[in-house]
Parts: C-alpha cells; structure tokens; sequence
C-alpha cells in the first residue's frame, strides 16, 4: 500500500462469524515486524429520527462490557454483493421495526485502524413507517426499542460510563455539540 511499506505475508489465526483475525508480517525499510489485525467486512449504522423528532435508540446486552447499552441501529455488512444501503433498511427493520422513505449518507469511518479493517458506514433515516421488528439472536431478541426527544437522550448518556461511539459520531453530525448544555 506504501512504497516504504508492504504487507509481506498474512497468517490467518482466527476465523468466527463476524470477522477473522490475521498475523500480518510486515516489510519496511530493512525491518521486518508483525501485526495483527481483526478483518471486518465493515457494518452500517442508523441514526432514525421520527416526525416528532426523537431519536430511536436500541437498549441491547453486550457480552463485551457484560452490560446493556444504548446504541443506534447497526449490523455487519454480512450479506455478500449488498451494498451498504440495502443493509442500513434491513437492520433498520430487523432491530426497530421501521421503514424509512428518506436516507441520507452521514459518511463514514475507520473504528479503529491500528487493528481492525472495519469501516463503519452511517445513515439518517426519516419519513418513517411502523412494520414490525424481525430480530436475530438471543441479544437483539431481549432488546428494546426507545424514542427518545434530544434532551432525554442527552440524560440517559449522560449516566452511562462509555457511549457508542457510532452513536456519538452519528449525533454529532446532526446535532454538532451533542452534550453542550450551554
């Protein structure tokens, strides 16, 4: 990818159903050294927004931090030749339970590049239609949905210890400031 640099060789390690993880040996110069990296096929988030401008939330277990958060919709580009749009409006309808008839790309961003490939890939969703909800899995099952007004959610945040950071980037570029009370 670098001229300086080059990825000489990638050792798989690990293979599971949402990423793999590989040794990559890499030539720079004349050092050789390794890393290794989680390779994601990348995820969609939604930031949905009613006609009564609140915020749709999912209250979902995350065995990662062993607590339950509050998060934006999202979900792994796992369906090969689906572009990401077309991945955005099925977790949409799988984890809230709406259909949005306006989209509009937010952009999109490295989670974090010193040991993942993921690109996470966030849409805004209005002009919304009730369907019903098709979750997948034990989480997403137990989950709930929320709507909440700005200021309520800026509350619930506020009392966590760590937010979303799809979430915050998604927030962010609606709303800017999302946290200053001023």
């Amino acid at each position: 990818m670098s001229e300086s640099f080059r990825i000489e060789r990638a050792t798989p390690l690990l293979h599971s159903h949402v990423f793999d993880v590989e040794r990559r040996t890499i030539v720079h110069d004349d050092t050789t050294f390794e890393r290794d990296v989680a390779v994601h096929p990348g995820a969609v988030a939604v930031l949905v927004i009613d006609d009564r401008d609140r915020i749709g939330v999912i209250r979902q277990y995350r065995s990662t931090f062993d607590r339950t958060t509050y998060e934006i919709p999202a979900g792994t580009n796992d369906v090969v030749g689906e572009d990401p749009l077309t991945t955005a409006r099925r977790e949409l309808r799988e984890e809230m339970g709406c259909e949005a008839a306006r989209w509009r790309l937010l952009g999109r961003f490295m989670n974090s590049p010193g040991w993942t490939t993921q690109v996470m890939t966030i849409y805004e969703a209005r002009e919304l239609t009730v369907t019903s909800r098709e979750p997948a899995g034990p989480e997403e099952t137990a989950s709930s949905v929320q709507w909440l007004s700005r200021e309520e959610l800026r509350h619930v945040l506020s009392l966590e210890p760590a937010i979303d950071s799809t979430m915050m980037v998604a927030l962010h570029e609606i709303y800017g400031s999302f946290f200053d009370l001023n």
